[in-house]
């Protein structure tokens, strides 16, 4: 067993999630012989057909987080989450569409009257990562743009036929993430600048991966102040709607909001207490408070959606819809006009990565303050192993150092460096800090980190090797829905390679890199960027907005918390049972 897997860190992990990134294989079943339920058999037999049986190996690469073991709690979150919830939700309200007259909802094709009185009138958003597009565009040989389009047809349109109801508004996530990039690297430049309580510490951690979230409150709290405080796009995106949307089509509505996503514990992240209304609104204590963002599903799950509703996803139109609406929040509708493009960061010449680019776009904006200065990028250990530094203009001084660390591996590297050294009893003496063998420390360079342990600023960790075009929910590469060219081109690859996932990922990358350039191509100026200061002044002013419609101050709206997970092993009165999870799925979740 590894050193850094023992029984004292464990706590409740009792099961796999839904789909877990390596799955226990199904063994050949045995030869059909005769059974006879009277049989007496003895203690040889039985010990001899246990010896046949194969013992599961589960090394600590098969193990992340994302998708990995849950506790019993987290089982029953992850399992209220999925796309027969969403059509379960879809079928309990009335058919209705969002009518552009006043903002308000008019009812089609049930009727004179088909509201019931009293009863909340309910808005459906969903929201979907480009991850999801790059896997689904990879899969059937097509642009991610024109997924794009089919993923609106099937949610608009195809799912709410024979009078059942579909989708309002479908949203990109990317633009959102552009607005996560912008305050990140402020946040950076603030701990930088002023180390507070109210900063991370350095390195600060992106918080974006729940999968990495997850795995610090449970096992490593102490590296918990290092974590960003910022929302991830799927949380800011469901604050946003929650907060603004009510105050343009009326209030007597809810907001439903339905997130696609690459992992499975995004599904966790939208459970978490720490983003519901009661963190950001003035609600009575008494009233169960609503999740930001109401279900998780994975982009294999939008595929089983579709499905569900006999729809043949493979089957429908590329083109674009002429009559989609956006959310009508005019600050909103503003924002989309200049949102996030790669092709900013891609033009350094660096690997933004496939998780957002957290690292090259907060690098490239902390290097516009710095004139002449240049970027240089190094290979870490491995693949998912990347350093960045800053120079300045001679070339030679160091202003500032980042890394990027992808999968559990490479994770733990890092946070051995940030964990604070024990205290321990020595014999004969009493306790003394006892520091453990770790990396020596670096020399302090202006502008760098002095946290012990690290001579990074900034890090982007994710938990998954690859990143988040790598998520458990994604398709994989023996996928049934992938077309027979795709699947051809991938084998042949695999031959080079010597790993058909990796030729898979490198097809799923491909198209996630691609994106921009179909944007352009296609004259999708929504997703044009025209220079970095007017995305940057765009954003500001939807957070300006923002702020002066919903009356709450910022760091309420875009900021979160986190909280260390306690053990419950060896306490008996720790133990959960299956109801009292469900009741606590219900009072942390809300919104079912």
């Amino acid at each position: 067993m590894s050193a850094i897997l023992s029984a004292d860190d464990l706590n409740d992990f009792i099961s796999p999630g839904v789909a877990c990134i390596k799955p226990v294989e199904t063994l050949p079943a045995a030869p059909s012989e005769p059974s006879n339920p009277y049989e007496v058999t003895t203690e040889d037999k039985v010990t001899a057909t246990e010896a046949k049986l194969q013992a599961a190996q589960i090394s600590l690469t098969d193990c992340l987080a994302c998708s990995g073991c849950v506790t019993s709690a987290e089982a029953v979150l992850v399992s209220l989450q999925s796309h027969q919830e969403v059509l379960t939700v879809l079928d309990s309200e009335d058919s209705c569409s969002v009518g552009s007259l006043n903002g308000s909802l008019q009812h089609v094709g049930a009727g004179e009257d088909a509201t019931v009185p009293n009863k909340r009138k309910r808005i459906f958003v969903a929201s979907v990562s480009p991850q999801t597009r790059a896997s689904l565009a990879a899969a059937m040989g097509r642009s991610t743009n024109e997924i794009g389009h089919m993923i609106d047809r099937l949610l608009l349109e195809s799912i709410s036929s024979n009078g059942k109801r579909g989708f309002d508004y479908v949203l990109d996530t990317a633009p959102f993430l552009s607005v996560c990039l912008h305050l990140a690297a402020q946040e950076l430049a603030d701990s930088l600048a002023n180390r507070s309580e109210k900063t991370p510490k350095l390195p600060i951690l992106t918080s974006e991966c729940p999968g990495f979230v997850c795995y610090l409150e449970k096992t490593h709290p102490a590296v918990l102040p290092h974590l960003s405080r910022l929302k991830s796009p799927q949380a800011l995106l469901g604050t946003l709607l929650k907060s603004l949307l009510p105050r343009y089509i009326g209030d007597d509505i809810d907001v439903y909001h339905v997130a696609v996503m690459p992992c499975f514990d995004k599904k966790l992240e939208a459970s978490r207490a720490e983003l519901t209304d009661a963190t950001w609104k003035d609600v009575d204590q008494d009233i169960t408070p609503t999740r930001d963002v109401d279900c998780v599903i994975t982009t294999r799950e939008l595929l089983q959606l579709a499905d569900f509703r006999d729809v043949d996803f493979s089957t429908l139109s590329p083109k674009a819809l002429p009559n989609k609406m956006l959310p009508p929040i005019p600050a909103l509708q503003t924002f989309l006009l200049g949102a996030r493009n790669l092709k900013d960061e891609q033009s350094l010449g660096l690997q933004v990565g496939t998780s957002g680019g957290y690292l090259v776009s907060i690098m490239q904006e902390l290097q516009s303050k710095h004139t002449g200065s240049k970027i240089i990028e190094k290979k870490g250990r491995n693949s998912d192993v990347m350093e960045f530094i800053l120079l300045s203009a001679d070339g030679e001084t160091e202003i500032l150092k980042m890394a990027r660390f992808y999968g559990f591996r490479n994770i733990q590297n890092l946070v051995r460096k940030l964990k604070p050294a024990k205290l321990r009893m020595l014999p004969g003496g009493a306790a003394r800090k006892v520091v453990g063998k770790t990396a020596r420390a670096p020399t302090a360079r202006a502008g760098t980190s002095s946290s012990v342990g690290s001579e990074y600023c900034y890090a982007e960790v994710m938990a998954c090797p690859g990143g988040c075009t790598n998520g458990g929910g994604q398709l994989k590469f023996d996928d049934s829905f992938i077309v027979d060219s795709v699947a051809q081109a991938t084998a042949n690859a695999a031959v080079v390679l010597r790993s058909e996932a990796k030729a898979w990922l490198g097809r799923v990358d491909e198209a996630y890199f691609s994106a921009d350039e179909d944007a352009i191509e296609t004259g999708r100026k929504d997703l044009i960027v025209r220079n970095r200061e007017s995305r940057i002044a765009n954003i500001d002013q939807l957070l300006e907005d923002w702020v002066a419609d919903t009356r709450v101050p910022l760091d309420k709206l875009v900021y979160t918390t986190y909280r260390a997970v306690e053990s419950n092993v060896g306490k008996v009165d720790g133990e959960m049972s299956t109801l009292q999870a469900a009741e606590l799925a219900q009072k942390v979740g809300g919104g079912w």
